[in-house]
Order: structure tokens, then C-alpha cells, then sequence
């Protein structure tokens, strides 16, 4: 699914206008049914008061529209529109004719100068229609006012499209005071950039998506810098696998990892690795981790390090089809210097994490050694560290993973609720699968030994990145399904890796 920016969002009602061809009131009281219809369902009882205020803009005309269209069923709405510079969308003001020729609400205000709120009761349900897509800075002065007055309502709030208050994309130099907190966002077509960040959970509360039938044409042709991922996106670049393959043509990966007493990070890539097809898999491990590595991943060649604790010294993986490195192997010196070696003699397509990012946040010339596609996993402290200083928000840590992607021509995959890969030609891939039950130690560990599996396979970078955050979030979907978020290890993860498989390529 493409997201789309509140310019090209303007852009694709413009075309839905000329090519349907349909007017732009006409496309507006289509939206509006969509809403009334999602409304009614979440807020079936026609007797409790419903309050709603209108901006004067297109989202203001939504408004206007969906209240009459809620008084001609039987509510009992009273509508308040701001008009305070005199000036209506020429929509809105079609609508506001409308409402008032239908004489069906139960009050019609609208609000040129001063405006003395109602009081909002815990039985009433305010509908935001005040700003939506279109709005480009923060609001001040009255309408911050009332924003602040509904949040601290008992009110039910249902917000049309966005939040008033809400950015379409970037929130860096909002005022948080001044968004409406929704307990429900009814948003038009598409998923907006901004609801896709943890932090603006707050204000959009539930989300529902409803189609509005805009221009499939335009939505097909029109490139677009951002897409979430859906398994359609998925199956298509899963390799199959030749019914005469064996484990020679499967691919070989390497796997270096672990410290002493660190062993579990070695162990959980290595067995993600081989869940994930590769035909033969190596792990390359402190002589402490010997023992402990051979009895839990007996599939694996397990090839002892030069020093019984630490990665010290880089090894030939002139016959490897892929290199995992990183998680648990500690940030020693000695240990930096031969994971810098290491990338430097390495020809395979490679996948860094953890201890791996942390080297290069310390050592960050290196970064500019950097194998050209190469795969990082960052969760955001660690991007943060590699960036070399915090974001201030979520948005402007996208866009910094973003321009650093195509600095380094690698490939950024930013851990998160929607993992967002970054690739070398600027485009953003959000992962939708995955949930909070995976926020647990090892976790990453299993994503880096996956898209090692993948890269072996002989995945393309871009593939193996995209193929494997979504299964290793569809894993830990169906594992959460089996046996619930509180108790999910990352070891559940891998051990539901095989029906992830199956589900995609079954296309179920």
C-alpha cells in the first residue's frame, strides 16, 4: 500500500474529479457517507447528544456533511463552524447551505468572533472536524484553545481524517497540547506517514481506513517515496526452491557472533539462520561457546575463534554466500579491529547488528568502509548512536536513516512497531507484521539470523531485508496467537518460522 503526502493527496482528489468524473462536492458527500456509515457503528445510540465542530476548510465540509447526514437518521447533533476570518472552502460552504435548508439538526452555530464553548459530558461524542490534511503549522491562539478544552473532556472524540492539530508527515516542531486526542480516527483512503510513529499514538487512537473510491489509476501510476508492506508484496519475491536442489546450491552462510556469556545471540541467529533455508550454515564463536553452540544448534558447523572469549581475529569467507555479524560479540578493541577486517575481505552480501553498530557508532569513519548494500539493523538508540546524536522525533530519525541509506548505499532496516527499511534509492518499506509480545531480549538477534538465511539463499539485499522483517513479524504473529504476547520468547519466534513460510508461499 502506498502512502501517500498531503500533496499528493490533494492531488489524487483532483484527478479522482477530472477522470471519474465526479464534482468535488460530489466526492465529498461520497466521503461523507463512509463516515457517517463508520460513526453509527461506533456510536450507535441515537438518543445520547453528539457535538460537532467544523473548520472552515474541506475537513470542516466533511464535517458539515456527516452531521446533517447524522440528524437525517435520528441524532440529535448540534454543529458549531468556525468562520473566523470570513472565509468558507467553497465546499464547506455548499454544506453549510445544506445543513441549514435541512433544518434537522438541533443546533447550528457558527462562530465569527467570540466563542463560548458547550459543556462536554462523559455521554456526549464530539466529532473533530476542524483540520485535516492540509494543515501545515501548529495551531495557536483560539483554536489551541478549544483543542485544549475537548482533551480535557469526558467526550468521546472521533476525528475525521486526522486529528486536529496533527501533520500529515512531519511533527517535529508541533505542540503536543495543541493535537486532538481521538479516541477513534476515521481517516480517508489511506494511512497517513505520521500515524505509523509511536509517539502520535496518543492522538489517533483507534484507527479505521475507509475506502472512498479515488482514482485507482492515479494510485497505480503515482510514485511515492513511502509503502507499508502486505503479504501480496511478499510472495512475489520468495524464492522457490528446485525440486533437485541439495545443500551445495542452497547457500552458505556464516554466522559471527557471541562472546563468552553471550552465547545465546550465536545460538538464536544461527538456528534462525538455518529455519530460513540456507543449505549450510557456519558459526564462528569464542572457544567457551564451543561446547554450548555444537548441543544446541546440532545443524550447524560450528568452527571455535582464536581466543576463548571474544572475536579477535577475521576469518576466509572466500566460499560464504552471506556473512551475519555482530549480535553478542561484544565491543572490545581488539574485537572492532577484526570486525572492521572483517568487512574489508568479506565479497558476500553482509548483515550487521548490534555489537556490530555499536563498533561503527565508536568508530564512525568506518562507516565509509562500509560494503556497498550492505544490511544494518538498528533499533533507534542504536541509529541514534550511529547517527551520531538523538533525534528529536520519530520523523525526523526516518528521514536521518533515509539520507544515511543512500550515503552509504546500504540498506537501514529501523527496528520499530512498523520496521522501516531505508534503502539506497530512498524509498521506505514499512513492516506490518509483528507485535508487542517480540519486544524481548534476542529478538533482533533472530531478524539478523533470517536475513542471513535469506542472503544465502541468494536473496538480493533489498529482498532478503523486506522478506525478512515480514516473517520474522509473522512469526511472532503466530506465535502471540498460539501462546499470547506476555509469555513470547524469541526462540517462539524461530520455532514458528516454518508456518510463516508456509503461510506466505501457500498464499493463505
Amino acid at each position: 500500500m502506498k502512502i501517500f503526502t498531503s500533496e499528493q493527496l490533494r492531488n489524487l482528489d483532483s484527478y479522482t474529479i477530472e477522470h471519474e468524473p465526479i464534482s468535488s462536492i460530489g466526492l465529498m458527500e461520497r466521503a461523507a457517507k463512509a463516515l457517517t456509515k463508520a460513526i453509527v457503528e461506533e456510536w450507535p445510540k441515537t438518543d445520547k447528544p453528539i457535538v460537532v465542530f467544523a473548520g472552515p476548510g474541506n475537513n470542516g465540509g466533511d464535517a458539515l456533511a456527516v452531521s446533517r447526514m447524522l440528524a437525517e437518521s435520528g441524532y440529535q447533533v448540534s454543529v458549531y463552524l468556525f468562520n473566523i476570518n470570513n472565509h468558507l472552502s467553497d465546499d464547506c460552504a455548499t454544506n453549510k447551505a445544506r445543513i441549514i435548508e435541512s433544518k434537522r439538526v438541533k443546533a447550528f452555530v457558527e462562530i465569527t468572533s467570540e466563542f463560548e464553548p458547550p459543556k462536554l459530558e462523559s455521554d456526549m461524542l464530539v466529532i473533530d472536524g476542524l483540520f485535516g490534511t492540509g494543515l501545515n503549522k501548529a495551531l495557536t491562539k483560539g483554536f489551541a484553545s478549544l483543542v485544549r478544552y475537548i482533551n480535557a473532556s469526558p467526550a468521546k472524540v472521533i476525528s475525521l481524517d486526522m486529528p486536529s492539530g496533527l501533520m500529515t508527515e512531519d511533527n517535529s516542531f508541533n505542540a503536543a497540547q495543541n493535537i486532538i486526542k481521538a479516541d477513534t480516527t476515521l481517516t480517508l483512503h489511506t494511512i497517513k506517514l505520521a500515524f505509523l510513529f509511536a509517539g502520535i499514538q496518543q492522538y489517533i487512537g483507534k484507527l479505521k481506513v475507509l475506502d472512498i473510491g479515488l482514482s485507482k489509476e492515479f494510485i497505480d501510476k503515482e510514485e511515492t517515496q513511502y509503502v507499508m508492506l502486505e503479504q501480496k508484496d511478499i510472495a512475489p519475491r520468495m524464492l522457490q526452491r528446485n525440486p533437485f536442489a541439495h545443500k551445495g546450491n542452497m547457500g552458505k552462510a556464516m554466522i559471527i557472533a557471541g562472546s563468552y556469556g553471550m552465547a545465546g545471540a550465536a545460538i538464536l541467529m544461527t538456528q534462525a539462520c538455518l529455519r530460513s533455508g540456507a543449505g549450510k550454515v557456519m558459526a564462528y564463536t569464542p572457544t567457551l561457546n564451543y561446547a554450548i553452540m555444537q548441543t544446541s544448534v546440532p545443524e550447524a558447523i560450528v568452527v571455535p575463534g582464536s581466543h576463548d572469549e571474544k572475536f579477535t581475529e577475521a576469518i576466509n569467507t572466500e566460499d560464504c554466500t552471506a556473512l551475519g555479524i555482530g549480535p553478542g560479540l561484544g565491543q572490545d578493541e581488539d574485537t572492532a579491529i577484526a570486525f572492521i577486517s572483517q568487512l574489508r575481505r568479506t565479497q558476500a552480501p553482509v548483515v550487521a547488528d548490534a555489537d556490530a553498530l555499536n563498533i561503527l557508532s565508536n568508530h564512525r569513519a568506518w562507516m565509509q568502509q562500509l560494503p556497498k548494500g550492505i544490511i544494518l539493523t538498528p533499533h533507534p538508540k542504536e541509529f541514534d548512536r550511529m547517527a551520531g546524536n538523538a533525534s528529536s522525533d520519530e520523523y525526523e530519525r526516518l528521514t536521518k536513516a533515509r539520507d544515511l541509506a543512500e550515503h552509504l548505499q546500504a540498506n537501514i532496516i529501523l527496528k520499530g512497531h512498523y520496521s522501516a527499511l531505508c534503502t539506497p534509492e530512498g524509498k521506505i518499506y514499512f513492516n506490518t507484521t509483528g507485535n508487542a509480545g517480540m519486544a524481548t531480549a534476542g529478538s533482533g538477534d533472530v531478524l539478523t539470523g533470517i536475513i542471513t538465511g535469506l542472503l544465502a539463499r541468494g536473496y538480493r539485499p533489498k529482498d532478503a531485508s523486506i522478506v525478512g522483517m515480514y516473517l520474522h513479524g509473522l512469526a511472532g504473529d503466530l506465535a502471540a496467537a498460539t501462546i499470547g504476547e506476555e509469555s513470547l520468547v524469541a526462540s517462539d519466534i524461530i520455532r514458528f518460522l516454518p508456518k510463516a513460510f508456509k503461510k506466505i508461499m501457500s498464499k493463505e
